[in-house]
């Protein structure tokens, strides 16, 4: 359980970081860029501490495809990106992957 919430805070914390990158517009915009640095770096440092409690593979994978997820929410709600139903199917793919994953 403590590996899952690590990872899930790896990936909220990689994403938020990707929202970063999006209004640093190119690291062009310092406090967007600084923001980019600092919550991938936390991203990594949660991430590290998860793969004490679990397998690399499966924390890697788990964290990329939570923060795949995430990015793909927070797209929609932040930056008014389209819900096709084909990207909502590829979400819910990724998500059982992950869930099977942990199994």
């Amino acid at each position: 359980m403590r590996s899952f919430l690590l990872s899930t805070g790896a990936a909220l914390a990689f994403t938020l970081g990707g929202v970063g990158m999006k209004l640093s517009e190119g690291l062009t915009r310092f406090w967007p860029s600084l923001s980019v640095f600092a919550l991938f770096c936390a991203g990594a440092a949660l991430q590290a501490l998860a793969m004490r409690e679990a397998e690399m593979g499966v924390t890697y994978i788990a964290v990329l495809g939570l923060e795949a997820v995430l990015a793909f929410l927070l797209g929609i709600w932040i930056f008014s990106e389209p819900a096709t139903p084909v990207r909502i199917l590829a979400v819910i793919l990724v998500t059982a992957g992950i869930v099977l994953l942990r199994r």
